[in-house]
């Protein structure tokens, strides 16, 4: 992926990509990559097209769609804000 492209550095990325689910420690299946995963959502947002426009390198779009979601209810923004 182009660095150039990204929203996150690697200091935000290190502070916020533990907090996102899908940790090896919570139920269900592991992400492959948080980091991409975050990445395309703030694509996703950041461009305003729909989640089946999500570029590939960004994985699946119904990843990324089920990913934000669980974020949602896990309330990662708030987490995110006060960390």
């Amino acid at each position: 992926m182009n660095a150039d492209r990204t929203v996150l550095t690697d200091e935000m990325g290190a502070r916020v990509v533990p907090l996102c689910p899908g940790q090896v420690t919570d139920p269900g299946c592991t992400a492959v990559d948080n980091r991409l995963c975050l990445e395309g959502v703030l694509w996703r947002f950041r461009t305003g097209t729909p989640w089946r426009d999500l570029p590939p390198h960004f994985g699946r779009w119904t990843r990324a769609v089920t990913r934000f979601r669980r974020g949602t209810q896990a309330n990662l923004c708030e987490r995110i804000v006060h960390e």
